[in-house]
C-alpha cells in the first residue's frame, strides 16, 4: 500500500485532449477525468490518514485491534499521515471556497441578466467599448433565462456576417451550459492545484465548441475565424471598464473580470481554419487519446482502491489477532 498510494498523485493529467478531439468531446472528457482525477486524489489522501490514525493508542483501544500488527503490516509514518491530513483539509476548503465562488458567480449573474431591458435574449448595451459575452440565468427557473449581451461599440466594429457569427457564439454558450464545465473544471482543479492544465484546456475546448456551433449556424469558417480575429482586434485596445462575473463566457473566452489579455485568439482562428474533425460516433474516434484518458483515471481509480483495500486487510488481521 506504501507505494501505491501515491500513484494517483503523480498520474499527469490529459490535457493534450484539447487539441486531439471534437470540441464538444474533449470538453467532456477532460470535464469529467478531472473531476474523476480530483476525487481520486482525494481518497488516497484520505487513506493515508486513516493509515496514520489506526496506528495511534487510541484508535487500537477503541477499534479493539493490535497495534503492533498494524504498525507491522503498514509502513506509513505518522508524518506522512499529518501531511496527507493537511492536504486533504486544504483540499477540501479550496473546493469548497471555489464551490462557494461559483454558485455566487452564478447567481450574480442570473440577477444581471434578469435585470437587463428587453424581453428577448439578445440585450444592447449603449458602449462604445467592443464587448460581447453570455450571461447564464439559472437553470429550471424560466423567468431567469440567459442573455447575449453585446456593446454598440461592438457591432460598430463588426457587419452584418460577423454579427451573425458573433451572437450565434455566444448563444452556443449559454445553449450548451458552457459554465458548467468551465466551473467544474476549476472545482478540480482547486482541489488538486496539479489539475490546473485542465481548467485551461476546458476554457480552451468550450470556446472552440461554440465556435463550431456558430461555423453550423453561419456555414462558412472563414467567416467565424474573420469575426473572432476582428473582435479580438476591437478589443486590443479597449480593455474591459467594468467587473463581470465569473460565470460570463466572451467572444474571446473570458470568465472573469481580471483577465489580461484577448485569450489564445490565434489558435481559434487556426482551429476554424483547419479542416474540421470528421468523427461520426461510435466509430472513427482516436483510440489513442481516449485510450490514454482512460488509462489514466483506471489506473489512479486501480491505486487508490487497491491501497484502501490493503489498508483494510490489515486493520481485519489486526482485529483478528
Amino acid at each position: 500500500m506504501h507505494l501505491l498510494i501515491y500513484l494517483p498523485l503523480l498520474f499527469p493529467f490529459p490535457a493534450a485532449l484539447a487539441e486531439r478531439l471534437a470540441p464538444w468531446l474533449a470538453t467532456w472528457l477532460l470535464t469529467t477525468c478531472a473531476l474523476a482525477l480530483a476525487a481520486l486524489n482525494c481518497v488516497a489522501l484520505g487513506v493515508l490518514v486513516v493509515a496514520g490514525l489506526v496506528r495511534l493508542p487510541l484508535a487500537a483501544l477503541v477499534g479493539d485491534w493490535s497495534l503492533a500488527t498494524v504498525r507491522a503490516g503498514d509502513s506509513v509514518s505518522k508524518i506522512e499521515a499529518a501531511v496527507a491530513g493537511a492536504l486533504l483539509v486544504a483540499a477540501v476548503l479550496a473546493g469548497v471556497r471555489m464551490l462557494w465562488r461559483r454558485m455566487r458567480a452564478l447567481a450574480a449573474a442570473a440577477f444581471e441578466a434578469a435585470c437587463l431591458p428587453g424581453p428577448g435574449q439578445l440585450v444592447v448595451v449603449d458602449d462604445t467599448v467592443p464587448d460581447a459575452y453570455a450571461l447564464p440565468g439559472l437553470p429550471g427557473l424560466p423567468g431567469l433565462p440567459g442573455r447575449v449581451v453585446v456593446s454598440t461599440g461592438m457591432l460598430d466594429a463588426l457587419n452584418d456576417a460577423d454579427r451573425k457569427a458573433m451572437l450565434a457564439h455566444e448563444r452556443a454558450h449559454l445553449a450548451c451550459h458552457h459554465y458548467s464545465f468551465v466551473a467544474a473544471a476549476h472545482l478540480a482543479a482547486a482541489c488538486n492545484p496539479l489539475l490546473r492544465p485542465a481548467a485551461a484546456a476546458v476554457a480552451y475546448t468550450v470556446e472552440r465548441w461554440a465556435d463550431e456551433r456558430a461555423v453550423t449556424t453561419c456555414g462558412d469558417r472563414r467567416q467565424v475565424a474573420r469575426a473572432v480575429g476582428k473582435a479580438a482586434l476591437a478589443t486590443t485596445h479597449h480593455p474591459a471598464r467594468r467587473r463581470v462575473p465569473e460565470a460570463v463566457l466572451g467572444l474571446l473566452g473570458r470568465r472573469r473580470s481580471a483577465l489580461h489579455g484577448a485569450g489564445p485568439v490565434p489558435r481559434h482562428v487556426a482551429a476554424l481554419l483547419a479542416e474540421p474533425h470528421a468523427y461520426s460516433p461510435p466509430l472513427n474516434y482516436p483510440i489513442l487519446p481516449l485510450a490514454a484518458a482512460f488509462a489514466v483515471v483506471g489506473a489512479s481509480a486501480l491505486c487508490a482502491f487497491a491501497a484502501a483495500h490493503d489498508q483494510h486487510v490489515v486493520l481485519k488481521l489486526a482485529g483478528a489477532g
